[in-house]
């Protein structure tokens, strides 16, 4: 009876102190499981997360395609109406010197033939004086100025001139010779008039043509203003909902970040257009600086020639497309880094969180003396050593 009252109470001592060690073991195993699940959740959220982060990614690749597809169908359609309004230039330029052409050539023909008209009517009035007055005073009372007399009329008319004849009125040696110059004269006054009718017909004709074919040009140059403009709205309401689909996936606590790269690009820009030393400014100093720098750069490019100044803006839309691209992407991809270290952040601290609250150090020791522990001790000893 002394041998078992002397082992007695250190055995039951081991044993009260094995059941201790197996509540707290049981305990932290259960509190261990409830962690886990925690963090299963949160590997849920981050996976979320992830999945959330690569479609927004997918979404700005196919707005970022979308962009370029447009900016390259609009360049197309810029070239394309460049390239028309030169041809429709060339051709109203040729068809204005065509004009040009045709109204001093025609210009002067009728001057040569106004020339010879009065040339004729000169010859006409000369003749008319030296008919004989019988003949004269018949072509008065007939009216025949101007006119091609008939067959009957010119039987008269020689008629009339054999009686002056004989009447000895006339001091002509061959009166029939002139009244047959005569006549030829009046015809070609008459065919002359007649040319000069088709010829301002003509003129007539040709002005019509060159105006319709302007008024065709100047609807053309119309139309093709009219779908620059559009194009141009269609871009800036592009660019509109870009602006407005980063704003909408921008964090209230990046934009005191984005105010700081601003500032810093600010100064950069300041830096390398205005001066290249180290000023005491502000950032709205240093705009206000690079303002009045773009007004003199402002007044600079009016003297620079059209084409080369229409050229040189294409070329800096294009490098401003890209470089927005270029920010979009950063921006993204800042944001994509950010979550996946606050998730590993998030981690650390509820591994953390769970060593803190239950002394690891206590468990271990007392899993390690007891030589008869269960398989749900030696798995927590295993847990615990692999935090």
């Amino acid at each position: 009876m002394r041998y078992i009252n002397k082992f007695a109470l250190p055995c039951l001592a081991l044993d009260i102190l094995f059941n201790i060690d197996l509540y707290f073991v049981s305990f932290f195993f259960f509190f261990f499981e409830k962690k886990k699940s925690k963090l299963r959740g949160s590997r849920r959220k981050i996976m979320k997360m992830n999945k959330a982060i690569a479609k927004e990614e997918r979404q700005l690749k196919q707005l970022e395609n979308s962009i370029e597809r447009d900016n390259l169908r609009f360049e197309e359609f810029l070239k394309e109406n460049e390239k028309k309004s030169v041809e429709a230039k060339t051709h109203y330029e040729e068809e204005a010197k065509v004009k040009q052409r045709m109204n001093t050539e025609i210009k002067s023909e009728v001057a040569k033939l106004e020339e010879t008209l009065k040339d004729y009517k000169r010859y006409k009035e000369l003749l008319f004086k030296l008919s004989p007055p019988e003949w004269q005073y018949a072509q008065r009372v007939k009216g025949l100025k101007g006119k091609v007399p008939s067959h009957s009329d010119k039987q008269e008319e020689q008629m009339n001139l054999e009686n002056g004849t004989e009447g000895g009125h006339t001091g002509l040696s061959s009166p029939q010779n002139l009244t047959e110059q005569n006549l030829s004269l009046i015809q070609n006054s008459s065919r002359v008039e007649e040319t000069l009718e088709e010829l301002q017909q003509s003129i007539e004709i040709n002005k019509r043509k060159i105006e319709k074919d302007e008024e065709q040009i100047e609807l053309q140059i119309k139309d093709m203003k009219q779908r620059i403009d559009k194009e141009k709205v269609r871009g800036v309401k592009l660019e509109q909902k870009v602006k407005l689909h980063v704003s909408k996936h921008c964090f209230p606590h990046e934009q005191d970040v984005m105010l700081e790269v601003l500032s810093e690009k600010v100064a950069e820009v300041h830096r390398s257009c205005v001066s290249d030393r180290m000023v005491n400014l502000s950032t709205l100093e240093k705009l206000a600086s690079i303002e009045s720098y773009m007004s003199t750069l402002m007044q600079g490019l009016e003297n620079i020639p059209e084409d080369k100044l229409e050229m040189m803006k294409r070329i800096k839309d294009s490098e401003r497309r890209s470089r927005y691209c270029y920010i979009l992407l950063g921006k993204q991809s800042a944001r994509f880094t950010r979550s996946i270290y606050l998730s590993h952040k998030q981690n650390r601290t509820t591994c953390q969180s769970i060593l803190h609250h239950h002394p690891r150090q206590l468990f271990v020791h007392n899993l390690n003396s007891g030589s008869n522990g269960t398989t749900e001790s030696k798995a927590c000893h295993s847990v615990l050593c692999d935090l």
